[in-house]
């Protein structure tokens, strides 16, 4: 990496440039394909992105009171992919975290997602057996169960049971989350948060679940960190279409490449207060879930994820709203018959392009990713590149 360069090479003009790749975007799906590109196959790459910083949405720094923020909403690593692991483990040291969240329901702190802890939170004890005795019986311990599926069990207890914790976890949440009810999304979005019948707290649970020890920004840091590597900040795809390079890889918006040729495909963004508390800990753990009556989705406490210890605690509050084009990031392609048919024009697009760009990530794809997931596929598209 030749330097973190604040709009690229300004006033030297592009057109003379040449490399072997143009990578837009240096999130975990660019700055994956930037280091393997250049490190391992002995490509030239430019690696560019319209934001100041490296990292995309999982980009860290110290706020004010020094205390280590993920600046695009929290991100808590997790990944069954020994591949994905033992690749980002060269970039950093790990500290083991397992993410735990509580949704405030009927007024009480319970786990999220709803399990049999919670159940036993929110009713009386001879209720709670009578639902868990059900459950256990219909589907089995360990079973996870999306809450559209639990809906349709004709059994009297647990449709009860499947009707309150519709109403009281997800109907609201998906409605400030989407801006649309759960029968509107796809399956796959409301099974990410299913119904687990188990006594098992944690948000995830992948085989393993860590932190960047030094934070997400510093590991890709030292994934850039090689001279194939020319990084240009500050600098939009615009600015470097005139560069001569062989193929180029967009994970940005799909449609924006294409100037929004069959209409712009729909997004739903994140606003973020941050708040600093003179508290040591502010709430029992990382993630506090609000899905009823306050205006925010979430509430992160940020030293739970990152370790750190000091007297005071910064809290991250997530407020849900519509993506407006030039004015907030497209973080959440909304999966939906709808999208479904509107992205389909732009896959033909891409077909037809796939020998000068290639579309990759959450938006290039218009795929919910983790961020295990991005990297992954990331690494799969390398190794076909490495292959041509």
């Amino acid at each position: 990496m030749r330097g973190l360069l604040v709009g690229c090479l300004l006033g030297l003009g592009y057109a003379s440039m040449s490399v072997d790749y143009l990578i837009v975007g240096a999130g975990f799906t660019g700055a994956t394909l930037a280091e393997r590109l250049a490190r391992e196959a002995g490509r030239k790459v430019m690696l560019v992105d319209r934001r100041p910083h490296i990292a995309g949405n999982a980009y860290d720094e110290g706020d004010d009171h020094g205390l280590l923020v993920h600046r695009y909403g929290p991100h808590s690593f997790h990944t069954n992919s020994d591949n994905v692991r033992d690749y980002l483990s060269r970039f950093t040291t790990w500290r083991p975290y397992e993410h735990k969240v509580l949704g405030k329901i009927d007024g009480m702190l319970v786990p999220i997602p709803f399990n049999l802890n919670s159940i036993e939170a929110l009713f009386p004890a001879a209720k709670a057996k009578l639902l868990t005795d059900e459950l256990v019986a219909h589907y089995g311990m360990g079973v996870k169960v999306p809450i559209l599926k639990l809906r349709q069990n004709q059994s009297p207890v647990l449709h009860e049971l499947a009707e309150y914790i519709y109403e009281k976890v997800f109907l609201h949440y998906s409605e400030k989350q989407w801006n649309m009810n759960p029968e509107a999304l796809d399956p796959a979005v409301t099974g990410r948060v299913p119904v687990h019948i188990s006594r098992d707290d944690r948000y995830f649970q992948d085989s393993f679940q860590c932190m960047p020890c030094d934070g997400f920004t510093a590991l890709f840091k030292k994934m850039l960190d090689h001279p194939n590597i020319e990084l240009c900040l500050n600098t939009d795809f615009a600015d470097v279409r005139s560069v001569k390079a062989g193929r180029i890889i967009f994970t940005g918006p799909i449609d924006e490449y294409f100037d929004y040729a069959h209409g712009v495909l729909p997004y739903r963004s994140l606003r973020f207060d941050f708040q600093n508390k003179p508290v040591e800990v502010f709430q029992p753990t990382g993630t506090v879930n609000y899905p009823n009556d306050e205006a925010y989705l979430r509430v992160t406490e940020m030293k739970h994820l990152t370790g750190q210890k000091a007297a005071d605690t910064t809290l991250i509050y997530d407020y849900p709203q519509d993506h407006i084009w030039g004015q907030t990031e497209p973080y959440y392609p909304i999966p939906g018959p709808d999208s479904r048919a509107r992205i389909a024009p732009y896959v033909e697009l891409e077909q037809r392009h796939k020998d000068k760009v290639l579309f990759a990530g959450r938006l290039g794809k218009y795929q919910y990713y983790n961020m295990d997931q991005a990297c992954a596929s990331a690494l799969a598209l390398y190794k076909i590149l490495a292959k041509a």
